[in-house]
């Protein structure tokens, strides 16, 4: 059964975000409303899309029927709940909610600022926690029941010293997936969480690279269209079952290999 699914963080064609999208609206027929965010992506040193986000919504099909957009800056404490207002009234009750977007972060322990740390936390676990919490407000149950899949990192596999703020609000989620699936199991809604592994949406220095693909036993990273293929699983109606789990699907990365 198609879905209408909100979809954050899809700003770039070769983000997850994107892939999620394409997956959605071309291979499972749904509906998506698509978030983005620009002016954090020109920020960070990979950039915002070389088209802007308007290649990026023509690279899905352009907006219609089936897909729809808002930006908006999820710090604020009142975007999770305008971008999940505003999805109902384009598409109607939303019946999936993929929380893919994310404030990366680095730091070291010596470097670590309150207001980073805030910063952070503010997008990466408050809005998700929002977004959840406006989700599960609007749903109606159907006959496919709801879906909310987060997003972590691989943080619970092992240590990240560098990138301590990303790493700990991506730890937050991963700890909460369970609890969250228990307060709306009731509701007819799951709640998985996926970890991708390493993945190749641009964002890494040519050692990074180099460092992960030795570590890759496939010889190359992770592609933003298996994540979005795992996503797709987390939603189908066969994984009614599957709910409060935190999906590993790094692709065997050995990150403890010499």
């Amino acid at each position: 059964m198609p879905r209408t699914t909100l979809v954050t963080g899809v700003s770039r064609r070769r983000g997850i975000g994107f892939a999620i999208a394409r997956r959605l609206l071309r291979e499972d027929g749904g509906r998506v409303f698509a978030h983005s965010f620009t002016p954090y992506d020109a920020s960070e040193p990979w950039g915002p899309d070389p088209q802007g986000i308007e290649g990026v919504l023509a690279g899905l099909g352009g907006e219609g029927d089936t897909l729809a957009h808002l930006e908006v800056d999820l710090s604020d404490p009142d975007a999770p709940h305008r971008l999940i207002g505003t999805a109902v009234e384009r598409f109607g009750p939303l019946d999936s909610l993929v929380v893919n977007h994310a404030r990366s972060q680095l730091g070291a322990l010596h470097e670590l600022e309150a207001a980073t740390l805030d910063a952070t936390w503010a997008v990466n676990v408050r809005a998700s926690l929002l977004l959840v919490q406006a989700f599960a407000k609007q749903y109606r149950s159907g006959p496919g029941g709801g879906r909310v899949v987060l997003f972590t990192s691989g943080q619970h596999l092992g240590p990240a010293p560098s990138e301590i703020p990303y790493a700990a609000t991506k730890g937050a989620l991963q700890q909460i997936t369970r609890t969250l699936a228990d307060a709306l199991a009731e509701d007819d809604i799951t709640v998985n969480c996926l970890n991708p592994g390493p993945t190749d949406t641009g964002w890494a220095t040519p050692d990074q690279d180099g460092l992960v693909t030795r570590h890759m036993p496939r010889g190359r990273w992770n592609v933003p269209a298996e994540a979005a293929d795992v996503v797709a699983l987390l939603l189908a109606p066969e994984a009614a079952t599957i709910t409060g789990q935190v999906v590993d699907a790094e692709g065997g990365f050995r990150r403890f290999t010499p």
